[in-house]
């Protein structure tokens, strides 16, 4: 409600300084001034470790750009978009962005889905795409969601993390071969037979060159900051070039700078549900690398930021005319071992490599595309987590069944579905756990010995007229089943007296179930008494006025203040009597132990 008053409008009884002071401390989180400030304390090993980086980045920007169905360009834009304005705005000190394996993956199938009449891509709602999936990134940024990447078990990241390495694999193999990159796994799949049959023996060369240099190059060289994918394009390049092979290459670049994309939100129905998907996956492939150079710095990076780095670089990608980026692991950790130690390295990354392509854009035209997916082979063998492989025959049922339908539906559908299903399924599982830990046992009033310590004597003639409710964990719809129940097995009392003091939540699941117990009591024509209510149980109960029919009065902080309660309702004369000689003993013990 806006009222004047005094010549100052306050909104919901906020004045407008609180709430501009407010807001500019939420928005101070994205401010890049937290990354700007650390800039002058690591320059030259920044500098340098950008140099190098940049040099790691350029055939991995060139082969995921030709990946992607868009051309080598769109790759080097989006590895400048990435560099510049993650290392600005970015959440890691050691984060360095660009096109990525499973970012690439996703973009070249919607890609092929969305090519015009003519058979070239859609570049307009393509780059629009990728704009409004940076725009769905910053809205989430600014919802502060970066927290729950923490939640995500590890059986769902290592069947994703596989299931990616083996998409890149199986659909390099037909271009390592002297073919076209097919456009699905599947695809692939069918045609690599075929493919083998009749290979061509200089694509062969090419690509099997530049794989083993890869491998090889680390552990023969003495030079430790000249990168294998490097050495590899250079080996790769130079036999095609020496022996004049005729095989695909990249072929002519535009240089200068790029073309403008306006985003055209005109289709915006058909836009969303693949933004939010690049989105997705954009939150998830980011953040996930974050933890690994959490893991190799002992810092801690900022996961809102993060995202809200990501969505600036990607709304500038399609502005540009470049894929879609996150942040790429293999560029992290190769910067983490170069010396990089704040958004300066990823800062320099990016115009190192903005220079390249405003000036030196031509000579990537003689990069045989069998160098490019020999570079891509490596990288796919490089995903796969091969901490999870030797144990995947000893594995929990769950989390086995967990990775397996992450990785198969990785590979085979689409990757956000992956692990939309793995994350359903650790989250069944961890609510039955709870359901389990929390299962309780329903005992007659006079079978139960169990006594508790503190508890006001029981008088004999009230014995058998009280039940008493003893409820532990928290109350949600994961032991739903276990109150049913209790509400099926309670019957002959007078009063039904439910301790809660061992509950810390309760949600409406749990609350309404609570209801039917009581409502179960009343319709047996016993008086229903609350003890150990905690706040935030009575917040919900008070809520939802289930507190309004057992009567607030009849609502105790402690058991015996309800034990002299009833005896006074009886007409018993209250004494101290002692403790645990008759005390009330439980009919439903819940918890595990």
């Amino acid at each position: 409600m806006l009222r004047l008053a005094s010549g100052r409008s306050h909104v919901a009884g906020i004045s407008p300084t609180k709430l501009s002071e407010t807001v500019v401390r939420y928005l101070d989180d994205f401010n890049p001034w937290h990354n700007v400030r650390h800039f002058a304390q690591n320059v030259g090993n920044d500098i340098l470790s950008g140099l190098t980086v940049a040099v790691i980045a350029l055939p991995l920007a060139l082969a995921f750009g030709v990946a992607s169905g868009l051309g080598p360009e769109t790759g080097m834009w989006a590895a400048i978009c990435g560099g510049i304005f993650v290392g600005l705005f970015g959440g890691s000190k050691t984060g360095v962005s660009g096109p990525t394996g499973p970012k690439v993956v996703q973009l070249a199938a919607i890609v092929e889905l969305t090519r015009l009449a003519n058979g070239q891509a859609d570049l307009g709602f393509i780059f629009s795409l990728v704009f409004l999936s940076g725009l769905v990134c910053v809205g989430l940024a600014l919802l502060k969601v970066g927290r729950f990447i923490y939640y995500t078990p590890y059986s769902v990241v290592s069947g994703f993390m596989c299931g990616i390495g083996v998409i890149i694999v199986v659909l390099e193999i037909p271009a390592m071969l002297g073919f076209q990159t097919p456009s699905s796994v599947w695809e692939a799949i069918r045609q690599i037979p075929y493919d083998i049959l009749h290979e061509d023996p200089r694509a062969v060369i090419v690509s099997g060159a530049t794989f083993a240099t890869i491998v090889l190059w680390p552990r023969i060289s003495p030079v430790r900051w000249l990168p294998g994918p490097l050495i590899g394009l250079l080996v790769g390049t130079g036999i095609a070039a020496i022996f004049q092979f005729d095989i695909a290459y990249i072929g002519e670049m535009p240089t200068g700078l790029p073309k403008i994309y306006w985003p055209s939100f005109s289709r915006f129905d058909e836009m969303i549900g693949p933004a939010t998907a690049l989105a997705g996956l954009a939150i998830f492939d980011s953040l996930l690398t974050c933890l690994v150079a959490d893991n190799m710095t002992d810092d801690r990076h900022n996961s809102d930021r993060e995202i809200f780095g990501q969505g600036i670089a990607n709304m500038m990608c399609g502005l540009v005319g470049g894929v879609t980026t996150a942040t790429a692991t293999m560029r992290t950790v190769a910067n983490i071992k170069c010396g990089g130690r704040s958004g300066l390295a990823g800062l320099v990354h990016g115009v190192v490599l903005l220079a390249l392509m405003l000036g030196l854009a031509p000579f990537a035209s003689y990069i045989p595309i069998a160098c490019l997916a020999g570079i891509l082979l490596k990288i796919g063998i490089d995903i796969i987590d091969y901490r999870v492989l030797p144990v995947l025959h000893r594995m929990p049922f769950t989390d086995a069944l967990c990775f397996w339908a992450v990785l198969l539906l990785t590979v085979s559908v689409d990757l956000l579905v992956a692990m939309g299903v793995g994350v359903a399924i650790a989250f069944v599982r961890v609510i039955h756990e709870l359901g389990s830990l929390y299962e309780q046992d329903v005992v007659s009033v006079k079978q139960a010995k169990r006594q508790f310590p503190g508890d006001k004597v029981m008088p004999d003639e009230l014995k058998e007229r009280i039940l008493k409710l003893r409820l532990e964990g928290p109350l949600f719809f994961g032991v739903s089943d276990t109150l049913y129940r209790v509400a099926s097995s309670m019957n002959d009392y007078d009063y039904l007296m439910i301790r809660l003091h061992q509950v810390p939540m309760i949600d409406m699941s749990g609350a309404f179930l609570l209801d039917d117990i009581i409502d179960k009591a009343h319709a047996n024509g016993a008086i229903v008494v609350i003890t150990g209510l905690r706040p935030s149980t009575r917040r919900v109960l008070d809520k939802l006025k289930i507190l309004d029919k057992i009567g607030h009065d009849r609502c105790f902080e402690k058991f015996n203040d309800a034990m002299v309660w009833i005896e006074q309702c009886e007409g018993i004369p209250v004494t101290d009597g002692e403790v645990n000689g008759g005390a009330v003993t439980d009919v439903v013990e819940s918890g595990a132990s």
